[in-house]
């Protein structure tokens, strides 16, 4: 994985005997790697990458920022919760909200149409035009004559990652959405709230790396079940274990 072009990160809480852990998951279109650490600090991000280059798709959470901004992208359903949440306020919180969705739905529909047809110049072509559409937006509210304070600094956030913001516009492979790690992690928040968590380190290593097996099996369309069979046929063996490649 670590040597794929691109990946999907996320993370979520997790327990460990009651107290307070976080999952992580890593993901490309073939694979998954789930890992429990102490808490969502960036230095578990910095460990579970590696020496990977690949561009990182994510939230705006702040383990991340220790990335390049050109090897990361914001994921937009993101962005567009925080629009709304703009939206529903009042004068230039209002304003900037509007904008900032009217340039969502704008993007989603280029990203439709490419989806459908291929053509990346035409990809590029729209996303030009958001681009200047936006920064003016963003450059307005981030002025410091700026009334609202909230709009202002959500502005000023906005252009520090400028770039993140549209590399799936020139990189195969790279999405403007997280929605791959979101669906992935599903299976393993609902486990988390069936089983109350982990009760021992081993337990979080074990649950960890099933977790992985069977999110990976999903991705390849394969069976679960036919890849544990497999896995402790050939432990009984003494064989190595088969891999998810």
């Amino acid at each position: 994985m670590r040597s794929a072009g691109a990946v999907n990160m996320d993370e979520t809480g997790w327990r460990l005997r009651g107290s307070q852990r976080a999952l992580w998951g890593m993901f490309t279109e073939r694979h998954a790697i789930f890992e429990i650490t102490a808490s969502r600090h960036d230095d578990h991000a910095k460990a579970l990458l590696g020496p990977s280059s690949a561009i990182v798709t994510s939230d705006r959470w702040w383990a991340y920022n220790h990335l390049p901004v050109k090897r990361r992208q914001i994921c937009w359903s993101h962005l567009q919760r925080d629009f709304e949440f703009h939206a529903e306020g009042r004068g230039s919180d209002k304003l900037l909200g509007e904008a900032g969705l009217a340039v969502c739905r704008e993007l989603f529909w280029a990203w439709e149409i490419y989806q459908h047809t291929g053509d990346r110049q035409e990809l590029k072509r729209r996303v030009r035009l958001l681009q200047r559409q936006l920064k003016a937006v963003l450059r307005e509210h981030a002025a410091n004559h700026a009334r609202y304070r909230q709009s202002r600094r959500f502005a000023r956030a906005m252009l520090k990652i400028w770039p993140a913001l549209w590399t799936f516009a020139n990189h195969p492979g790279v999405q403007p959405t997280n929605n791959h790690a979101e669906r992935a992690l599903r299976g393993a928040v609902i486990y988390r709230k069936l089983s109350l968590g982990s009760q021992s380190e081993h337990g979080e290593q074990r649950i960890a790396r099933l977790l992985s097996a069977h999110t990976t099996c999903r991705l390849q369309h394969r069976s679960l079940h036919a890849y544990l069979i497999d896995v402790l046929t050939a432990r009984a063996a003494g064989h190595p274990a088969p891999l998810l490649t």
